[in-house]
């Protein structure tokens, strides 16, 4: 996971208002919950703490239940998928009353930040190439390789994901963490390769059990329109994607199949406006 910002904290409950905590740092903010990197239990204990404040706008009743919902479902998900092999945050604590769910802080970077550095690179290299023709065509085959080998990892991660019954609802390249294999060398120099690594799925709010076709499809697609709108020039890349999906469980090439009338109501729909 990877800091955006910092902001003015707002009054939190037990244990994260205790001025000997670490200080909260505001990682993003949506419509119902904030997110924030902090320590807990323990000193060295890194987590992203979500926390979903009252609404004043819903009934205190209401707002309550909701909360309550939201974040046991969330917390189920995460710990079903934890044991089924999928890569995601292990669940900390959590407190539904007051209205926090803390995990295991991700150390990396989001897919989408990886994939606007190599395409930026690839295209500096290629410019610097100009008259070179083997020797483009050298950096971007060798490039190529290296991003094929992590949309296969994409692609196996959100497959398995799907083969244990669960969809993300919201997937996307920024909700996809690439965790980095740290290695040593003779020199005794920690070094990482910006490719290698763990895919990790992280932000489970939308999250929901589902065998459906049509779910898991729709799930495909909106991480085909993230790629199509975040990475237009690398939206050829998930190709590789929906390859490696199509060949990691059985059913998932009906899912394709499926993927196919989706993207046709898509089109449609925008037609249509």
């Amino acid at each position: 996971m990877t800091s955006s910002s910092t902001s003015t904290t707002p009054i939190l409950p037990a244990p994260f208002n205790s001025e000997s905590s670490e200080p909260l740092q505001l990682i993003t903010q949506g419509a119902e919950a904030l997110i924030y990197r902090t320590t807990f239990l323990t000193p060295d204990q890194f987590i992203a703490l979500k926390y979903r404040p009252k609404k004043s706008y819903r009934h205190t009743i209401l707002d309550a239940r909701l909360t309550k919902a939201r974040i046991l479902a969330e917390a189920r998900v995460l710990v079903r998928c934890r044991k089924e092999g999928v890569i995601v945050p292990s669940v900390l604590g959590l407190d539904w009353e007051e209205g926090w769910l803390a995990c295991e802080w991700i150390a990396g970077r989001t897919v989408r930040v990886v994939l606007d550095e190599w395409l930026e690179k690839i295209e500096n290299e290629a410019n610097t190439s100009v008259g070179q023709v083997d020797e483009g065509d050298s950096v971007k085959g060798e490039a190529k390789t290296q991003l094929e080998s992590l949309m296969d990892r994409v692609g196996r991660t959100v497959g398995r994901l799907h083969e244990i019954g669960v969809v993300h609802g919201d997937l996307t390249t920024s909700n996809l963490m690439l965790r980095q294999n740290r290695q040593r060398e003779e020199n005794m120099q920690l070094t990482v390769n910006d490719l290698d690594g763990e895919v990790v799925l992280i932000d489970f709010g939308l999250a929901m059990q589902s065998v459906q076709d049509e779910d898991r499809a729709v799930d495909l697609y909106v991480l085909e329109r993230a790629f199509g709108s975040t990475h237009p020039q690398a939206e050829g890349l998930f190709k590789e994607v929906l390859r490696v999906y199509g060949e990691s469980y059985n059913g998932a090439k009906i899912v394709l199949k499926r993927l196919e009338d989706v993207r046709m109501r898509g089109r449609k729909k925008s037609m249509l406006g």
